[in-house]
């Protein structure tokens, strides 16, 4: 039993109800009833990480899933985050979460990461970031894909929140595990599970409900939706991790 962890689920379950959102989960089978798995997700949206968590649940596990430091700062996120065992990473000195997320690997749990680092505003995948399988390839742990559709219509970057009643599909797939030989090339792992999450993600899209009017803001370009492109996300991305930098410099400079 974990109080913070079950009370937390059980507040979510009570948030997605009164939001009517309609979930479809696919593959609940392939979360291990015991020990470690790394459970890589896409991300759409700011609630990817309850919609996945809510999938692995359903398997009767929970999953302790690395986010940005900033939140456990936050005077109520962050005793809940504590509480739940997540593990906070630091973007500037990456080891500490690293060897954090190794740990929990080891004694049998469930770590989750988004490879992608930040919410993908194209609704592609964009490039991953090797953690995941390194992770994987040092603690022994299968990767564990998942990909979620759907959660970007309720939350994301750029866009106003929609947290009332949408009755919004939230489609969840898990995918086989995979291996990580301690021998196998980290790239070449890492591309093949790109690979696997890209097919599980055109599976989902396809079965989605059509969007339109409105909602083609949702819909990748690819797919005649008016989401900016891949190159035209990453270079907004890009823009805004520069001003970031920028504000950063000029918060640190001295004051005359």
């Amino acid at each position: 039993m974990e109080p913070v962890y079950d009370s937390v689920v059980a507040l979510t379950r009570a948030v997605f109800a009164a939001q009517g959102l309609r979930f479809r989960i696919t593959g609940a089978h392939h979360v291990p009833r015991e020990g470690a798995a790394v459970m890589v997700i896409n991300h759409t949206g700011y609630m990817d990480f309850t919609y996945a968590g809510f999938a692995a649940e359903r398997a009767g596990r929970l999953v302790r899933f690395m986010c940005k430091d900033s939140i456990f700062h936050h005077r109520v996120a962050g005793p809940l985050m504590r509480g739940m065992k997540h593990i906070p990473v630091d973007r500037e000195a990456g080891a500490a979460s690293f060897k954090t997320a190794l740990k929990a690997l080891r004694s049998g749990e469930i770590v989750g990461v988004f490879p992608e680092a930040t919410i993908s505003r194209s609704f592609e995948l964009k490039e991953f970031k090797s953690g995941a399988v390194r992770m994987a390839q040092a603690s022994g742990a299968p990767l564990l894909p998942v990909v979620i559709w759907g959660s970007q219509r309720v939350w994301t970057k750029g866009k106003p929140k929609r947290m009332g009643r949408t009755g919004t599909p939230i489609a969840v797939r898990v995918g086989e595990p995979i291996p990580v030989p301690k021998n196998a090339d980290p790239a070449e792992i890492n591309a093949e599970l790109k690979r696997r999450m890209a097919e599980m993600l055109e599976i989902e899209q396809r079965e989605y409900p059509t969007l339109t009017g409105a909602d083609l803001q949702f819909l990748p370009a690819r797919l005649g939706g008016t989401a900016p492109s891949l190159e035209e996300a990453t270079a907004l991305d890009e823009q805004e991790a520069h001003e970031r930098r920028l504000a950063k410099g000029l918060a640190a400079a001295p004051q005359e």
